[in-house]
């Protein structure tokens, strides 16, 4: 009886609370989780005619089909690798910037840099992809023409497969590294300022604040998005790797979200695409469970 009297006036004084979140969880519940179900083809010989309640149940012979095929594998492979290396190459890039823009004094020269960190990010892949397109083409490509001004030969940037993930990377970092560094320099701007004061009475200079106030003060902010970074391991993206790829190296550059649009879009494959995105979703869930568990055991854990 105390427990439904307590539910009762739970709901008098935060009725509008509850009133403001009813339109976000509609939006999840419509626009997240509905579409969820459609994950059902994923386990069916899906086709227009009989739609998702009616086409025929295959049970797991779509993912048998993935997981003997050797270009799925190779697929998953480079999947794997380019979001690693990327988590490992681009994640401290943002943490360095806002460490960095911190410890600039002058107002003016802070925000121009903070304004031209952030540009980047606002233009879409399609721009910043002919951009490097264009910088790197081994016959009109201006860092072409500065190599063999020094050297006498030019080099297929995009052409070989090694060169081309540094360009990726690099791109990548490029656009979204100073957008990145937004949620830091946040973090930053809440740490106490009696604590550098403590550490300059301490003898600390600006290396020693940095490494035992700065970051120790972020943290958790880290910790975070390496979470966010670790679950989003098997999304590689779509548009940069779409624009940036070429046939030359399609062995290294193919990836899941490429796979499912020419296999699943443009050939109209849709259960065994469904099948390789469910696979992509499960690993994503374990792998966030699983950073987060790890976390935990440092008091850093999410939930």
């Amino acid at each position: 009886m105390k427990q439904h009297i307590g539910i009762i006036r739970y709901f008098q004084t935060a009725w509008p609370l509850l009133i403001m979140f009813i339109p976000g969880a509609l939006f999840f519940i419509l626009f997240k989780y509905t579409p969820m179900l459609g994950v059902v083809i994923a386990f069916k010989d899906y086709n227009f005619t009989d739609g998702i309640l009616h086409s025929d149940w295959v049970g797991l012979t779509n993912f048998d089909f993935l997981f003997s095929n050797i270009q799925t594998l190779q697929i998953i492979k480079n999947t794997l690798f380019i979001s690693v290396v990327g988590i490992i190459v681009g994640f401290p890039f943002p943490i360095l910037l806002a460490v960095l823009l911190n410890e600039v004094r002058l107002k003016w020269f802070r925000g121009t840099v903070q304004t031209l960190i952030y540009l980047p990010h606002f233009l879409s892949w399609v721009i910043v992809g002919g951009m490097v397109i264009t910088m790197f083409s081994i016959n009109s490509g201006v860092i072409n023409h500065a190599l063999e001004w020094i050297t006498g030969e030019r080099f297929p940037f995009l052409y070989n497969g090694t060169s081309w993930l540094a360009v990726y990377f690099g791109s990548g970092i490029w656009k979204e590294a100073g957008f990145g560094a937004i949620i830091y320099l946040a973090a930053l701007s809440s740490i106490n300022p009696s604590l550098y004061e403590a550490a300059s009475i301490d003898g600390a200079g600006q290396l020693r604040k940095i490494w035992h106030v700065s970051i120790p003060g972020i943290s958790n902010i880290i910790i975070l998005m390496l979470i966010l970074s670790v679950g989003r391991v098997m999304e590689v993206g779509f548009d940069q790797i779409f624009i940036l790829q070429n046939d030359v190296v399609s062995n290294k550059a193919e990836v899941i979200s490429t796979y499912i649009f020419r296999t699943g879009i443009s050939q109209g494959q849709y259960s065994i695409t469904a099948a390789i995105g469910l696979f992509e979703s499960l690993v994503g869930l374990i792998l966030v469970l699983t950073a987060n568990k790890i976390a935990k055991k440092y008091n850093h854990g999410l939930w």
